[in-house]
């Protein structure tokens, strides 16, 4: 079993309602969807994971820790961190993938994202070779191979890029159609404020299954007086 912490909406949100249609499935209930089948080839890989941004990167427990104390943890964290506001949300593309990402960094989702990575850390088991393997770390960045080792995923702390998947890799001569696809599917939540409220408990119950919603909790701590993008 694998677990990850993942930023996603609460599942009656309508942006969770939206994007579960349009990958074909429900993380929160394993519901799976046709609304969208002609694209369903080229959702079949985010599908897997579920609507989410990747926060703490799946990991194995380890042999020091339970799912009970990892369960203990999660609660106490999101009663202790406070809900915030990235400042605009945007279709964007990282190489051949969409996703709805900020339309600028914003440093609060930033330093949110590094504290979700090293609160849990004590969790992770470390990474089996083969697991380092999978991740290539001869393509990676020196940066992100220190990351690897240090936190068993590449793309944390100054490498993060905040980014909420909505496609595998789409061919270069379809990204332009794709793109204004998804930028009037996704127009309703587009250009405007997305609220980071709350996180998920993600588990994998075995390789190569699908990711399923254990847990989803709100961030229930007060803003300080400063305004709600203060981490």
């Amino acid at each position: 079993m694998r677990y990850a912490i993942y930023f996603t909406p609460s599942e009656n949100d309508a942006l969770t309602e939206k994007a579960s249609q349009w990958l074909g499935r429900n993380a929160f209930s394993d519901t799976h969807y046709d609304a969208y089948r002609t694209y369903a080839e080229i959702t079949a890989e985010p599908r897997r994971y579920g609507f989410h941004a990747t926060l703490k990167a799946p990991f194995e427990l380890s042999p020091n820790q339970s799912e009970a104390g990892l369960l203990a943890a999660f609660h106490a964290f999101a009663e202790s961190r406070h809900a915030f506001d990235i400042p605009e949300i945007v279709i964007g593309s990282l190489g051949p993938f969409f996703a709805l990402v900020p339309n600028a960094v914003h440093q609060p989702l930033q330093d949110f994202a590094a504290d979700v990575v090293d609160h849990f850390e004590p969790f992770r088991a470390p990474l089996s070779d083969s697991d380092i393997a999978r991740r290539r770390p001869q393509n990676l960045t020196e940066s992100q191979r220190r990351n690897l080792s240090r936190w068993g995923y590449p793309h944390v702390m100054e490498d993060f890029r905040f980014h909420m998947t909505l496609t595998g890799p789409v061919a270069e001569d379809e990204r332009a159609e794709m793109s204004a696809i998804l930028t009037r599917e996704f127009s309703e939540f587009t250009q405007k404020p997305m609220a980071v409220s709350g996180l998920g408990l993600f588990i994998e119950k075995n390789r190569g299954e699908d990711f399923t919603v254990h847990t989803w909790l709100p961030l229930t701590a007060t803003a300080p007086a400063t305004g709600r993008d203060t981490i």
